[in-house]
């Protein structure tokens, strides 16, 4: 602890918020990289209802607060010797710090660009052109079978005609929906 005996106590007290702030960084950027972290700092860090918000992006987070926190802390230290008015010094801290927020943010944004929903919706296969699998039966008369692409994967789809019989592997277009898994084709 003799480093920190002759210390100014501002100089002290940004070693004290950088030492425990850059250990908990470390710590969950370990936790990231490894998988062990699920949080991709969306989640605030404590009990309130955000039911309804559409924020991609809670102020109020733990990430937040350390990396605020390693901004404002490091860039003391780095310009303390610099910099000899200390108002000034506390003000680029806290812009420091708050750059650092923003740049976590810029990148949490880009990452959940990333993120894409392949999720099958019937509502999709409108219009979208495929081939009948099972004969369809004339004018409603039954179901028969076709195959759609949608989003790179082939569904297979209940469909009905309003027109005359449609033989497998014909080509059809996807007119209407009815149902939740029953489409009205028509021939190409």
């Amino acid at each position: 602890m003799e480093f920190f005996a002759n210390m100014d106590p501002l100089l002290k007290t940004l070693w004290f918020i950088a030492i425990p702030a850059s250990l908990v960084f470390v710590i969950q950027s370990l936790m990231t990289f490894s998988g062990m972290d699920a949080g991709d700092g969306i989640d605030a860090d404590f009990d309130s209802n955000l039911e309804g918000t559409e924020a991609p992006f809670q102020l109020f987070t733990l990430r937040n607060l350390v990396n605020f926190m390693l901004g404002f802390s490091w860039s003391g230290i780095s310009f303390y010797d610099i910099i000899e008015n200390k108002t000034l010094l506390i003000v680029i801290c806290l812009a420091t710090g708050i750059g650092f927020m923003a740049v976590f943010f810029f990148i949490i944004q880009q990452i959940r660009k990333l993120a894409e929903d392949n999720t099958f919706r019937i509502t999709n296969t409108l219009n979208k052109t495929g081939s009948v699998y099972l004969t369809i039966p004339a004018k409603k008369q039954g179901y028969g079978k076709v195959q759609v692409s949608v989003k790179g994967t082939v569904h297979e789809l209940d469909a009905v005609t309003e027109n005359g019989k449609i033989e497998t592997n014909s080509p059809v277009r996807i007119i209407k929906i009815e149902g939740n898994n029953l489409v009205v084709v028509e021939r190409i």
